[in-house]
């Protein structure tokens, strides 16, 4: 039979009314034909819990033995979900991760998939279970010890078993109806899209939107999983949610799909470094190092053998950068006047796969931030995206202006 992963998140099992609502939407893709691979995550506010317990214990913990605590949430849904299967007369068992097994590295907490083998499954629905429900987030190390994936972990579980059970397609339902053209809760005019790119999704996760992990939806692109995103408190339909899929399949798509932020963002500047060969290698070494995702970056026209770096990273690694700074400065690797941290910076960015073929996007992003007297304080581009960082007072009046400039609301 066809095989067809369902992932529902910690708001769709928040209890056990929802976990029974879920059970249902299962029932009726069973009704239908479809082997179901069901990965769900912890009850909702359950691993926050979880992870409150280990750090009050242990604020300096054992990567294993965390582990081992916060992947419990996922095991008890899995449990109460192939009960409620049982009850409803569908052949149903639950799988933690080390039955499956999902195997992962050893990076505790952070762990990466390396193999799913399908033979264990595979064998139970040749002998007539028809839903396997699994614990996401959670797998295997080669030292046998529990794991976990990181936060948003589910969704890449779900697109890694479609990968490795050549699903027919992957439905991850959540809170929300699909992927819209912007927040929702910005601007009332935001859309829900019926299809977007992986390449688009992947630009709108990394750049703030939270329907999808950004690790889930590089794997789906890579091993072209076609997504579903979807409530799993609206009414069933074929048509539901949004399709996350290969660009050749849409289409004709409009030169933007959306818009996107990130409230969280600061800007950086080094003033007055040494403009020499290596000085970029000199700056950023010590930021990796340091774990600082840095994302964009400036460097002004040097004068007099010095110039100006910008860049930008979370606001939440600020002074983790400016350590790293400072102690390769007083090691004599780099040398600069000062350094100067904006953390009231928000970005905004404009996203589509019709920008390759299209001129006068950035333009037109320009001139409507311009027309409502916002200031551009950094800009970076790619094929299918273009970013800017701006006074954070003025996030909320860009994503509007923006998405009305692109006419957003309006279908291709």
């Amino acid at each position: 039979m066809p095989v067809l992963v369902m992932k529902f998140g910690g708001t769709s099992v928040a209890n056990i009314d929802r976990i029974r609502r879920a059970a249902k939407r299962v029932g009726l893709e069973v009704a239908k034909g479809y082997d179901v691979i069901v990965i769900v995550s912890a009850m909702s506010g359950k691993t926050n819990e979880l992870v409150g317990w280990v750090n009050e214990i242990s604020p300096l913990h054992d990567a294993r033995e965390y582990d081992a605590v916060v992947s419990a949430g996922e095991n008890v849904t899995a449990g109460l979900m192939a009960l409620t299967l049982q009850e409803m007369d569908i052949p149903a068992r639950s799988w933690q991760g080390w039955q499956v097994p999902l195997k992962t590295n050893s990076a505790h907490s952070a762990a990466r998939i390396e193999e799913i083998p399908t033979d264990n499954i595979n064998g139970r629905f040749a002998q007539g279970m028809r839903v396997a429900v699994v614990a996401g987030f959670q797998g295997i190390s080669p030292e046998g010890r529990i794991t976990t994936l990181g936060r948003g972990g589910s969704d890449t579980t779900a697109v890694a078993f479609a990968a490795a059970f050549d699903a027919e397609r992957c439905d991850i339902y959540t809170d929300v109806d699909g992927v819209y053209t912007t927040d929702p809760r910005i601007t009332s005019k935001a859309r829900k899209l019926e299809k977007i790119a992986f390449e688009e999704m992947l630009e709108l996760a990394s750049l703030g939107a939270k329907v999808l992990q950004t690790r889930s939806v590089e794997l789906a692109m890579r091993y072209n999983v076609k997504l579903r995103v979807l409530s799993s408190f609206e009414e069933p339909s074929d048509e539901a949610g949004t399709l996350v899929c290969a660009e050749e399949e849409i289409m004709e798509s409009q030169v933007v799909s959306g818009i996107a932020y990130s409230r969280d963002e600061a800007k950086m500047t080094l003033i007055s470094v040494a403009d020499r060969p290596g000085i970029a290698a000199a700056i950023f070494g010590p930021l990796s190092e340091a774990g600082v995702n840095v994302d964009m970056i400036i460097q002004n026209i040097a004068e007099e053998g010095r110039t100006d770096m910008t860049f930008s990273c979370p606001t939440d690694q600020v002074i983790r950068a400016e350590k790293a700074l400072r102690e390769a400065k007083e090691r004599g690797d780099i040398n600069y006047h000062d350094l100067i941290a904006d953390t009231n910076v928000a970005k905004i960015s404009a996203v589509g796969i019709g920008m390759r073929s299209q001129s006068g996007v950035a333009a037109k992003m320009f001139k409507t931030l311009s027309d409502e007297g916002i200031n551009i304080k950094v800009i970076a581009t790619s094929e299918i995206k273009i970013s800017v960082l701006i006074d954070r007072k003025y996030m909320e009046l860009a994503v509007q202006a923006l998405h009305d400039a692109f006419e957003l609301d309006k279908a291709a």
